[in-house]
């Protein structure tokens, strides 16, 4: 079964087992996270979500990606500035999905 899910202002296509990173969420690790804004689940399409269905998560690891740099510069002004982030993430491990 497949379904599509939105967190974080992202949309998502999953199916049972599958790993997935989302934007941080508040839960702590080895508990269960539910997600009601279902999209698509198995053919079935909603108006904007299917009625009933879910997706449960399990939330393995709390985390932050690789650090990127941000480098803006100004030609011929002496104007540079450097600046790193790291994004932080949840990886979750899709346990079930209800109709």
């Amino acid at each position: 079964m497949k379904a599509i899910f939105t967190t974080g202002g992202k949309q998502y296509y999953v199916s049972e087992g599958d790993v997935i990173y989302v934007e941080k969420l508040d839960a702590e690790v080895g508990k269960t996270v539910k997600f009601d804004e279902v999209l698509f689940v198995d053919g079935v399409a909603g108006n904007p979500t299917v009625a009933g269905a879910s997706v449960e998560c399990k939330v393995e690891k709390q985390g932050k990606a690789k650090k990127i740099v941000v480098f803006k510069y100004r030609p011929k002004k002496k104007f540079r500035k450097k600046q790193g982030h790291r994004q932080p993430y949840t990886k979750l491990v899709v346990t079930k999905i209800n109709k």
